[in-house]
């Protein structure tokens, strides 16, 4: 097994709590158990082609803790056999996040935590928390952080605040006059400086793919969105609105069920044969049924109700929910993901560029095509993503 040079710069760099943050496809699982075999096994494994296979000279539990797709895929087995190591002859455990509580009591093992799912206040933090004080550990991420306090847990369990208490006493200025809690300024921002820089190890990758962004404007019906936005009324029910969330929904639902997008569709498929199409609701996903189907295009699903694999054929679509599918898998076969509608995430959408931006993808360009119509939504979705932050439904609405 080979690691290339700047996977070997990381190994070395780690340390017990490190964020180890690498491109999605980087090779982080493998950099981590590399770290895990030699530095808290006591293994030898041949790097580059120098030194060789050991047994390991410690018995230390390794937990891997990562989304449950990847866990079901077997991801980390296909991983775990490169060092001559399986979960049935050495006792490894694979499991997903949903299950972490179950580890919280565990005491003296290393843990592989993959993809940052600790941040807020949830239960997976207060889990986390319990382990990182017992256990040795790393943590796996593309996208660690965007603002201070998505570090906050992982600077807890490092030990440089006691509790969450603490840490927005010291550094978190709040909104006055609102109703639920909201950071509107950090203070001592040096010192979180300093504390991130002392964990975060960036592992920057030498592939040579090169991602195209393409977007497709759509039409929208503008008096149907006028009838929403400023009458309150649910053209699809004909019943006044009262929530905000439903005025939301119902806007996006008239821009995002257009059919102007299925024309769109037929010119993707002019151009490529295989394609990956993230998709938000489930209306959009009986829009694509219907299409794919009259156009007689193979296709299978990842969503809440179908964990479908991709179509072995020429020609195929691979309809794919943002929550349910947005990471934790891989897809080489093909250098296209069409976006169908955008995601309020930055964090989301770049999980899920990285699907097929893989090292070992064939592929030196890969398109990502973006829909989206010229819609007041539309753009301000757009523009917060562009800007790498999240869409704020209640912002845009009280504007």
């Amino acid at each position: 097994m080979e690691l290339y040079d700047y996977q070997v710069d990381a190994v070395n760099r780690l340390k017990n709590g490190s964020i180890l943050c690498g491109g999605v496809g980087s090779g982080k699982s493998r950099v981590a158990l590399t770290y895990y075999f030699l530095k808290i096994a006591g293994g030898e494994i041949p790097i580059n082609g120098v030194g060789r296979y050991a047994d390991m000279s410690n018995e230390v539990n390794l937990i891997i803790i990562t989304p449950a797709k990847k866990r079901d895929d077997k991801e980390w087995e296909l991983e775990l056999s490169h060092f001559n190591l399986s979960v049935e002859n050495d006792g490894i455990i694979i499991d997903s996040w949903n299950n972490i509580k179950k580890y919280q009591d565990i005491y003296g093992a290393f843990f592989i935590f993959d993809e940052q799912h600790v941040t807020g206040r949830g239960a997976w933090s207060k889990s986390f928390l319990k382990i990182c004080k017992k256990n040795r550990w790393i943590l796996l991420s593309a996208t660690p952080g965007d603002k201070w306090e998505d570090y906050m847990t992982v600077f807890i369990a490092n030990g440089f605040c006691r509790n969450r208490t603490e840490f927005e006493a010291k550094y978190c200025v709040f909104s006055p006059f609102v109703k639920y809690k909201k950071i509107q300024a950090y203070l001592r921002e040096q010192e979180l400086v300093s504390f991130r820089d002392r964990i975060l190890i960036i592992m920057k990758d030498t592939r040579s793919t090169i991602r195209h962004h393409e977007y497709c404007i759509s039409d929208y019906n503008k008096e149907n969105y006028r009838k929403i936005w400023r009458d309150r009324w649910d053209i699809y029910e004909d019943v006044p609105i009262e929530e905000i969330s439903k005025v939301m929904y119902l806007i996006r639902r008239v821009v995002n069920s257009d059919k102007s997008r299925l024309k769109i569709m037929d010119a993707i498929f002019k151009r490529f044969d295989r394609v990956i199409i993230f998709y938000n609701f489930t209306y959009e996903l009986e829009m694509l049924r219907e299409y794919l189907n009259q156009n007689g295009i193979p296709f299978s699903e990842w969503n809440g109700q179908k964990h479908e694999p991709i179509h072995n054929s020429n020609r195929w679509a691979y309809l794919v929910q943002y929550t349910s599918g947005g990471e934790a898998w891989n897809c080489v076969k093909t250098n296209c993901i069409v976006f169908f509608s955008q995601t309020y995430s930055y964090k989301q959408q770049e999980q899920a560029c990285g699907r097929i931006d893989r090292m070992n993808t064939s592929y030196m360009d890969l398109y990502y095509i973006h829909i989206r119509s010229q819609s007041p939504i539309d753009r301000a979705i757009y523009c917060a993503l562009s800007k790498k932050k999240d869409f704020n439904e209640r912002a845009f609405y009280s504007k």
